[in-house]
């Protein structure tokens, strides 16, 4: 059995045919397995979810070199929506609900295209809310006034509701609470052991993701530029100097540093 479950191999692509958003993204995910994808805002970390998702094109965005394969098959051939039937299941940035619908009919939705029984439904719904309490308490509140943690557990939720086999999420800490990224990131992380999830999460906060994160790929100005374990990558002065530094510095200080990169 092949071990990887998801591979993006020397990627780029560009917005509108002339905006060039990435320019050789290379990484992989194993089965089982949590990769993090890590840099500053705008080094192409949402490009490159998309990419993988099939849904760059509703962006205007065009692959233009590269290949990305799920479970062995090329994902620029198969539909975004086929993509969640097989198990690539996306959380995308900003929270997205159907503000109008409770939380649990959100939910329900996520269950929709895999032609579910109600009993299978409802079993998966007692699941998520076991894994996030707080929405057993919404559960009947319209999604557009629950709060920032409870409308990204719902997406998450939602997500699970289609049994990924790959949960893709982009910049889930985004505008949240310490405490609840850090439940939200330790449920993550149980899914992945006891379930042996695979998980692909794009973050900017790179403490919170190397914490929880077995492998890591950093990206930088649309490419891959460190790529290794999570622990020694927690460990380089570098991923500071990507955050805290200036533009030119943390360049200067990643070419300084290439040949030791993490293989």
């Amino acid at each position: 059995m092949n071990d990887i479950l998801l591979s993006v191999d020397a990627l780029s692509a560009t917005y509108n045919h002339a905006i060039r958003a990435l320019s050789g993204v290379s990484f992989t995910v194993r089965h089982g397995e949590i990769v993090a994808l890590l840099g500053a805002n705008g080094a192409g970390k949402s490009t490159t979810l998309k990419a993988v998702s099939n849904l760059l094109h509703a962006e205007r965005g065009q692959i233009t070199e590269g290949s990305i394969h799920f479970d062995g098959a090329a994902v620029a051939s198969v539909s975004s929506a086929d993509l969640v039937r097989r198990g690539l299941v996306p959380v995308l940035e900003g929270r997205h609900c159907f503000r109008s619908l409770t939380v649990e009919e959100n939910l329900i939705t996520g269950a929709i295209g895999r032609d579910a029984r109600r009993s299978e439904v409802r079993a998966d719904l007692d699941r998520v809310y076991a894994l996030f309490p707080p929405l057993k308490k919404r559960r009947l509140s319209l999604s557009g006034f629950t709060s920032g943690g409870e409308q990204q557990m719902t997406a998450i939720g939602r997500a699970l509701m289609s049994r990924p086999r790959l949960l893709v999420l982009d910049e889930p800490s985004m505008g949240l609470a310490p405490l609840v990224v850090e439940n939200i990131f330790r449920t993550l992380k149980r899914l992945n052991v006891d379930e042996g999830l695979s998980i692909l999460v794009a973050e900017q906060n790179s403490t919170v993701a190397l914490r929880f994160a077995d492998r890591a790929a950093v990206l930088e100005n649309g490419r891959t530029v460190l790529d290794g374990p999570a622990l020694e990558l927690r460990q380089r002065a570098d991923i500071k100097a990507l955050y805290l530094g200036s533009p030119s510095e943390s360049a200067a200080r990643l070419s300084s540093s290439s040949s030791k990169a993490v293989a």
